[in-house]
Protein backbone atom coordinates (compact mmCIF):
# COMPACT_ATOMS: atom_id res chain seq x y z
CA UNK A 1 0.00 0.00 0.00
CA UNK A 2 2.79 2.39 0.93
CA UNK A 3 4.62 1.55 -2.31
CA UNK A 4 1.58 2.52 -4.38
CA UNK A 5 1.23 5.76 -2.45
CA UNK A 6 4.90 6.58 -3.01
CA UNK A 7 4.51 5.78 -6.69
CA UNK A 8 1.49 8.10 -6.95
CA UNK A 9 3.37 10.86 -5.14
CA UNK A 10 6.33 10.43 -7.48
CA UNK A 11 4.03 10.59 -10.52
CA UNK A 12 2.39 13.75 -9.17
CA UNK A 13 5.82 15.27 -8.54
CA UNK A 14 7.02 14.41 -12.06
CA UNK A 15 3.80 15.73 -13.60
CA UNK A 16 4.19 18.99 -11.73
CA UNK A 17 7.84 19.30 -12.74
CA UNK A 18 7.03 18.66 -16.41
CA UNK A 19 4.16 21.15 -16.41
CA UNK A 20 6.33 23.83 -14.78
CA UNK A 21 9.11 23.53 -17.38
CA UNK A 22 9.17 26.14 -20.16
CA UNK A 23 8.70 24.83 -23.69
CA UNK A 24 12.25 25.63 -24.80
CA UNK A 25 13.66 23.56 -21.89
CA UNK A 26 11.50 20.59 -22.92
CA UNK A 27 12.75 20.94 -26.51
CA UNK A 28 16.36 21.07 -25.26
CA UNK A 29 15.89 17.83 -23.31
CA UNK A 30 14.07 16.10 -26.17
CA UNK A 31 16.74 17.11 -28.67
CA UNK A 32 19.63 16.07 -26.42
CA UNK A 33 18.16 12.62 -25.76
CA UNK A 34 17.41 12.12 -29.46
CA UNK A 35 20.94 13.05 -30.46
CA UNK A 36 22.62 10.88 -27.83
CA UNK A 37 20.58 7.78 -28.67
CA UNK A 38 21.02 8.16 -32.43
CA UNK A 39 24.77 8.82 -32.25
CA UNK A 40 25.48 5.83 -29.97
CA UNK A 41 23.59 3.45 -32.25
CA UNK A 42 25.71 4.37 -35.29
CA UNK A 43 29.06 4.98 -33.51
CA UNK A 44 30.90 1.97 -35.10
CA UNK A 45 30.00 3.13 -38.62
CA UNK A 46 31.02 6.68 -37.75
CA UNK A 47 34.48 5.49 -36.67
CA UNK A 48 35.01 3.56 -39.91
CA UNK A 49 33.77 6.49 -41.98
CA UNK A 50 36.31 8.85 -40.36
CA UNK A 51 39.11 6.35 -41.01
CA UNK A 52 38.01 6.07 -44.65
CA UNK A 53 38.09 9.87 -44.99
CA UNK A 54 41.47 10.43 -43.31
CA UNK A 55 43.46 7.16 -43.53
CA UNK A 56 42.82 6.42 -47.17
CA UNK A 57 45.73 4.05 -47.90
CA UNK A 58 45.34 1.93 -44.78
CA UNK A 59 41.56 1.43 -44.63
CA UNK A 60 39.83 2.40 -47.86
CA UNK A 61 41.79 -0.23 -49.79
CA UNK A 62 40.49 -3.10 -47.63
CA UNK A 63 36.84 -2.03 -47.72
CA UNK A 64 34.09 -1.98 -45.11
CA UNK A 65 34.28 -5.59 -43.90
CA UNK A 66 38.07 -5.59 -43.97
CA UNK A 67 38.08 -2.43 -41.83
CA UNK A 68 35.67 -4.03 -39.36
CA UNK A 69 37.93 -7.08 -39.03
CA UNK A 70 41.06 -4.95 -38.65
CA UNK A 71 39.61 -2.76 -35.91
CA UNK A 72 38.23 -5.79 -34.07
CA UNK A 73 41.62 -7.55 -34.31
CA UNK A 74 43.88 -4.62 -33.34
CA UNK A 75 41.68 -2.68 -30.91
CA UNK A 76 38.94 -5.03 -29.77
CA UNK A 77 35.19 -4.28 -29.55
CA UNK A 78 35.75 -0.93 -27.81
CA UNK A 79 37.79 0.21 -30.81
CA UNK A 80 34.53 0.78 -32.67
CA UNK A 81 33.62 3.34 -30.02
CA UNK A 82 36.96 5.18 -29.95
CA UNK A 83 36.12 8.88 -29.84
CA UNK A 84 32.45 8.15 -29.10
CA UNK A 85 32.68 9.77 -25.65
CA UNK A 86 33.66 13.06 -27.29
CA UNK A 87 31.07 12.41 -29.99
CA UNK A 88 28.22 12.00 -27.48
CA UNK A 89 29.54 14.91 -25.40
CA UNK A 90 29.28 16.99 -28.56
CA UNK A 91 26.07 15.62 -30.03
CA UNK A 92 23.94 15.98 -26.89
CA UNK A 93 24.37 19.78 -26.61
CA UNK A 94 24.51 20.05 -30.42
CA UNK A 95 21.24 18.18 -30.97
CA UNK A 96 19.61 19.96 -28.03
CA UNK A 97 20.54 23.36 -29.47
CA UNK A 98 19.74 22.27 -33.03
CA UNK A 99 16.19 21.11 -32.34
CA UNK A 100 15.42 23.85 -29.82
CA UNK A 101 16.73 26.73 -31.97
CA UNK A 102 14.93 25.24 -34.98
CA UNK A 103 11.64 25.48 -33.11
CA UNK A 104 12.51 28.97 -31.81
CA UNK A 105 13.58 30.29 -35.23
CA UNK A 106 10.41 28.82 -36.72
CA UNK A 107 8.20 30.54 -34.13
CA UNK A 108 10.10 33.80 -34.51
CA UNK A 109 9.64 33.80 -38.30
CA UNK A 110 5.92 33.10 -37.95
CA UNK A 111 5.44 35.86 -35.35
CA UNK A 112 7.61 38.39 -37.21
CA UNK A 113 6.27 37.61 -40.68
CA UNK A 114 2.70 36.34 -40.10
CA UNK A 115 1.97 36.22 -43.84
CA UNK A 116 4.78 33.75 -44.54
CA UNK A 117 3.74 30.27 -45.65
CA UNK A 118 3.71 27.41 -43.15
CA UNK A 119 5.06 24.87 -45.63
CA UNK A 120 8.39 23.01 -45.70
CA UNK A 121 10.11 26.15 -47.04
CA UNK A 122 9.79 27.62 -43.57
CA UNK A 123 11.47 24.50 -42.14
CA UNK A 124 14.30 24.88 -44.67
CA UNK A 125 15.13 28.39 -43.43
CA UNK A 126 14.66 27.64 -39.71
CA UNK A 127 16.63 24.40 -39.96
CA UNK A 128 19.54 26.10 -41.74
CA UNK A 129 19.93 28.84 -39.14
CA UNK A 130 19.50 26.34 -36.31
CA UNK A 131 22.25 24.14 -37.74
CA UNK A 132 24.66 27.07 -37.99
CA UNK A 133 23.92 28.15 -34.43
CA UNK A 134 24.48 24.66 -33.02
CA UNK A 135 27.77 24.21 -34.92
CA UNK A 136 29.26 27.45 -33.63
CA UNK A 137 28.56 26.48 -30.02
CA UNK A 138 29.76 22.86 -30.20
CA UNK A 139 32.42 22.71 -32.92
CA UNK A 140 35.48 22.22 -30.62
CA UNK A 141 33.93 18.97 -29.37
CA UNK A 142 33.53 17.77 -32.95
CA UNK A 143 37.19 18.52 -33.67
CA UNK A 144 38.29 16.59 -30.55
CA UNK A 145 36.05 13.66 -31.49
CA UNK A 146 37.64 13.50 -34.96
CA UNK A 147 41.21 13.63 -33.62
CA UNK A 148 40.49 10.83 -31.16
CA UNK A 149 38.80 8.70 -33.82
CA UNK A 150 41.76 9.30 -36.18
CA UNK A 151 44.18 7.63 -33.77
CA UNK A 152 44.71 3.96 -34.47
CA UNK A 153 46.22 1.50 -32.02
CA UNK A 154 48.82 -0.88 -33.42
CA UNK A 155 49.30 0.92 -36.75
CA UNK A 156 53.03 0.20 -37.04
CA UNK A 157 53.11 0.76 -40.80
CA UNK A 158 51.97 4.36 -40.57
CA UNK A 159 54.15 5.02 -37.52
CA UNK A 160 57.19 3.84 -39.50
CA UNK A 161 56.26 6.13 -42.38
CA UNK A 162 55.87 9.09 -40.04
CA UNK A 163 52.19 9.58 -40.82
CA UNK A 164 51.29 9.48 -37.15
CA UNK A 165 53.48 11.60 -34.92
CA UNK A 166 54.22 9.62 -31.78
CA UNK A 167 54.10 12.84 -29.74
CA UNK A 168 50.53 13.52 -30.86
CA UNK A 169 48.86 10.65 -29.03
CA UNK A 170 45.92 11.99 -27.06
CA UNK A 171 45.00 10.22 -23.85
CA UNK A 172 41.42 11.42 -23.73
CA UNK A 173 39.00 14.28 -24.33
CA UNK A 174 40.53 16.77 -21.87
CA UNK A 175 44.08 15.92 -22.96
CA UNK A 176 43.15 16.49 -26.60
CA UNK A 177 41.50 19.80 -25.72
CA UNK A 178 44.51 21.06 -23.76
CA UNK A 179 47.11 19.96 -26.34
CA UNK A 180 45.16 21.49 -29.22
CA UNK A 181 44.70 24.76 -27.35
CA UNK A 182 48.37 24.94 -26.32
CA UNK A 183 49.45 24.27 -29.87
CA UNK A 184 47.19 26.65 -31.83
CA UNK A 185 45.02 28.53 -29.35
CA UNK A 186 41.31 29.16 -29.86
CA UNK A 187 41.78 29.17 -33.63
CA UNK A 188 43.07 25.59 -33.41
CA UNK A 189 39.85 24.47 -31.70
CA UNK A 190 37.85 25.91 -34.63
CA UNK A 191 40.04 24.57 -37.43
CA UNK A 192 37.77 23.37 -40.23
CA UNK A 193 34.71 25.26 -38.96
CA UNK A 194 34.21 27.04 -42.29
CA UNK A 195 33.39 23.89 -44.31
CA UNK A 196 31.25 22.77 -41.36
CA UNK A 197 29.16 25.92 -41.65
CA UNK A 198 29.06 25.72 -45.45
CA UNK A 199 27.87 22.14 -45.14
CA UNK A 200 25.50 22.44 -42.18
CA UNK A 201 23.44 25.32 -43.56
CA UNK A 202 22.18 23.37 -46.59
CA UNK A 203 22.26 19.97 -44.83
CA UNK A 204 20.32 20.97 -41.73
CA UNK A 205 17.85 22.98 -43.79
CA UNK A 206 17.32 20.21 -46.33
CA UNK A 207 17.01 17.60 -43.58
CA UNK A 208 14.14 19.42 -41.89
CA UNK A 209 12.66 20.37 -45.28
CA UNK A 210 12.54 16.81 -46.58
CA UNK A 211 11.31 15.44 -43.25
CA UNK A 212 8.39 17.86 -43.04
CA UNK A 213 7.66 17.48 -46.78
CA UNK A 214 7.54 13.69 -46.40
CA UNK A 215 5.26 13.98 -43.36
CA UNK A 216 2.83 16.10 -45.40
CA UNK A 217 2.19 13.08 -47.64
CA UNK A 218 1.59 10.63 -44.77
CA UNK A 219 -2.10 9.71 -44.36
CA UNK A 220 -3.68 11.31 -41.24
CA UNK A 221 -4.32 7.92 -39.61
CA UNK A 222 -0.56 7.16 -39.76
CA UNK A 223 0.77 10.54 -38.56
CA UNK A 224 1.78 9.11 -35.18
CA UNK A 225 3.18 5.85 -36.56
CA UNK A 226 6.79 5.26 -35.54
CA UNK A 227 7.43 3.28 -38.75
CA UNK A 228 6.32 6.18 -40.96
CA UNK A 229 8.43 8.62 -38.94
CA UNK A 230 11.46 6.36 -39.35
CA UNK A 231 10.89 6.19 -43.12
CA UNK A 232 10.48 9.97 -43.42
CA UNK A 233 13.61 10.57 -41.36
CA UNK A 234 15.62 8.07 -43.40
CA UNK A 235 14.75 9.68 -46.74
CA UNK A 236 15.41 13.16 -45.33
CA UNK A 237 18.85 12.14 -44.06
CA UNK A 238 19.93 10.43 -47.28
CA UNK A 239 18.87 13.30 -49.55
CA UNK A 240 20.34 16.00 -47.32
CA UNK A 241 23.67 14.20 -46.88
CA UNK A 242 24.17 13.46 -50.58
CA UNK A 243 24.24 17.15 -51.51
CA UNK A 244 26.70 18.20 -48.79
CA UNK A 245 29.04 15.21 -48.27
CA UNK A 246 32.18 16.60 -50.03
CA UNK A 247 32.32 19.43 -47.49
CA UNK A 248 32.31 16.85 -44.70
CA UNK A 249 35.42 15.20 -46.21
CA UNK A 250 37.13 18.61 -46.44
CA UNK A 251 36.31 19.32 -42.81
CA UNK A 252 37.71 15.99 -41.57
CA UNK A 253 40.99 16.36 -43.46
CA UNK A 254 41.45 19.93 -42.19
CA UNK A 255 40.79 18.76 -38.62
CA UNK A 256 43.46 16.04 -38.63
CA UNK A 257 46.05 17.88 -40.74
CA UNK A 258 48.29 18.72 -37.79
CA UNK A 259 48.65 15.06 -36.79
CA UNK A 260 49.33 13.89 -40.35
CA UNK A 261 52.72 13.79 -42.05
CA UNK A 262 54.38 17.21 -41.90
CA UNK A 263 55.65 17.07 -45.51
CA UNK A 264 52.11 17.22 -46.92
CA UNK A 265 51.01 20.62 -48.30
CA UNK A 266 49.14 22.78 -45.82
CA UNK A 267 45.39 23.04 -46.21
CA UNK A 268 44.48 26.68 -45.66
CA UNK A 269 40.95 27.41 -46.84
CA UNK A 270 37.84 25.40 -47.60
CA UNK A 271 37.84 25.82 -51.38
CA UNK A 272 41.64 25.44 -51.58
CA UNK A 273 41.42 22.18 -49.63
CA UNK A 274 38.52 20.99 -51.80
CA UNK A 275 40.56 21.61 -54.98
CA UNK A 276 43.70 20.07 -53.43
CA UNK A 277 41.88 16.85 -52.49
CA UNK A 278 40.39 16.58 -55.98
CA UNK A 279 43.81 17.14 -57.63
CA UNK A 280 46.03 15.08 -55.33
CA UNK A 281 43.67 12.28 -54.28
CA UNK A 282 41.08 12.32 -57.05
CA UNK A 283 37.50 13.56 -57.06
CA UNK A 284 36.28 10.18 -55.80
CA UNK A 285 37.98 10.94 -52.46
CA UNK A 286 35.44 13.74 -51.96
CA UNK A 287 32.83 10.98 -51.68
CA UNK A 288 35.02 8.53 -49.75
CA UNK A 289 32.98 6.79 -47.09
CA UNK A 290 29.66 7.96 -48.56
CA UNK A 291 28.31 4.40 -48.79
CA UNK A 292 29.12 3.88 -45.10
CA UNK A 293 27.61 7.28 -44.37
CA UNK A 294 24.36 6.17 -46.01
CA UNK A 295 24.32 3.18 -43.66
CA UNK A 296 24.96 5.58 -40.77
CA UNK A 297 22.65 8.42 -41.82
CA UNK A 298 19.59 6.28 -42.46
CA UNK A 299 19.28 4.99 -38.87
CA UNK A 300 20.82 8.13 -37.31
CA UNK A 301 18.46 10.72 -38.78
CA UNK A 302 15.48 8.38 -38.61
CA UNK A 303 16.11 7.54 -34.94
CA UNK A 304 16.88 11.19 -34.14
CA UNK A 305 13.62 12.56 -35.54
CA UNK A 306 11.56 9.69 -34.13
CA UNK A 307 13.03 9.90 -30.60
CA UNK A 308 12.63 13.69 -30.68
CA UNK A 309 8.93 13.42 -31.55
CA UNK A 310 8.41 10.73 -28.88
CA UNK A 311 10.24 12.80 -26.24
CA UNK A 312 8.18 15.89 -27.10
CA UNK A 313 5.04 13.83 -26.61
CA UNK A 314 6.30 12.48 -23.26
CA UNK A 315 7.22 16.00 -22.10
CA UNK A 316 3.83 17.30 -23.30
CA UNK A 317 5.17 19.86 -25.74
CA UNK A 318 2.14 21.32 -27.56
CA UNK A 319 1.82 20.19 -31.16
CA UNK A 320 2.12 22.76 -33.93
CA UNK A 321 -1.61 22.66 -34.56
CA UNK A 322 -2.31 23.34 -30.86
CA UNK A 323 0.29 26.13 -30.74
CA UNK A 324 -1.16 27.69 -33.90
CA UNK A 325 -4.67 27.60 -32.42
CA UNK A 326 -3.44 29.32 -29.23
CA UNK A 327 -1.59 31.93 -31.29
CA UNK A 328 -4.75 32.74 -33.28
CA UNK A 329 -6.80 33.10 -30.09
CA UNK A 330 -4.22 35.47 -28.58
CA UNK A 331 -4.03 37.48 -31.81
CA UNK A 332 -7.82 37.80 -31.99
CA UNK A 333 -7.99 38.97 -28.37
CA UNK A 334 -5.34 41.61 -29.02
CA UNK A 335 -7.11 42.82 -32.15
CA UNK A 336 -10.54 43.08 -30.43
CA UNK A 337 -9.23 44.69 -27.21
CA UNK A 338 -8.75 48.26 -28.59
CA UNK A 339 -12.20 48.31 -30.18
CA UNK A 340 -13.84 47.33 -26.92
CA UNK A 341 -12.05 50.23 -25.18
CA UNK A 342 -13.23 52.70 -27.83
CA UNK A 343 -16.83 51.61 -27.40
Amino acid sequence: MSEKREEREMNVYLDGMIESMPVFAKELIAGGVAGGVAKTVVAPLERIKILFQTRRAEYQSIGLFGSVKKIARTEGPMGFYRGNGASVARIVPYAALHYMTYEQYRRWIILTYPDVGRGPGLDLVAGSFAGGTAVLFTYPLDLVRTKLAYQVVGSQKLNAQGVLNSQQIYKGILDCFSMTYREAGLRGLYRGVAPSLYGIFPYAGLKFYFYEEMKCHVPPEHKKSIVFKLVCGSVAGVLGQTFTYPLDVVRRQMQVQRIMVSSSPEMKGTMETLVMIAQKQGWKQLFSGLSINYLKVVPSVAIGFTVYDIMKSCLRVPSRDEAEAVRKVVTNKRSTHPSSLDS
